[in-house]
């Protein structure tokens, strides 16, 4: 429930003073496991990520925010998860595929931290989704957080991982990242919004 209201109030804050546009939101299956793999630009990411898509989204984040009074009890009850500083940890990666084995959606950023242009990701989505037979959507965040400058979430089409599963080497995990990345760059070139 209160997943819901603050999506809702999200929502209409980024509609208003962004513009946010979602574009593809039916390319997202309506249950199971799915992981929205996106580029990642700002802060504010896992916000534009999220208020347009029909299912709570789940996200891993450091665990210094959960410390902080009120807000740390925020971002838990809308889907966050902590993760360790340094990088993600065993236990970040249990609690995400066992979300995932229960049909749920993750929200991750493959690169790992923020990039004005779509940088290499790391293998740890695919690895993830192939555990816990999840589909991968790409999306692209395109735009600027300027006030009254248009932001545009795209998803894509998912991503079939069998073949890379099927194949189960480092090389083929790195293949698909290399797929889910390239895709991403190739619809954040084709959405730009108008000027």
């Amino acid at each position: 429930m209160l997943y819901r209201f603050c999506r809702a109030i999200l929502r209409a804050i980024f509609i208003l003073l962004f513009r946010l546009e979602a574009r593809g939101v039916s390319n997202i299956p309506l249950d199971g496991p799915v992981i929205l793999c996106s580029n990642h630009k700002s802060l504010l990411d896992p916000i534009t990520l999220g208020v347009r898509v029909p299912r709570k989204v789940h996200y891993m984040a450091k665990e210094e925010l959960f410390r902080i009074p009120l807000f740390g009890s925020l971002i838990r009850a809308v889907g966050a998860f902590p993760v360790k500083r340094g990088g993600v940890s065993k236990e970040a990666i249990r609690t995400a595929i066992n979300l995932l084995q229960a049909g749920n959606v993750m929200g991750i950023f493959p690169e790992g931290t923020r990039n004005e242009s779509v940088g290499m990701g790391k293998r740890g989505a695919v690895t993830m989704a192939i555990r816990s037979k999840a589909i991968i959507v790409p999306v692209a965040l395109v735009g600027e957080y300027r006030p009254f400058r248009k932001m545009i979430a795209v998803y894509g089409a998912p991503i079939d991982l069998v073949p890379y599963a099927e194949q189960g080497t480092t090389e083929s995990m790195e293949e698909a990242t290399e797929l889910i990345m390239s895709r991403i760059r190739e619809m954040a070139k084709t959405s730009q919004p108008a000027s």
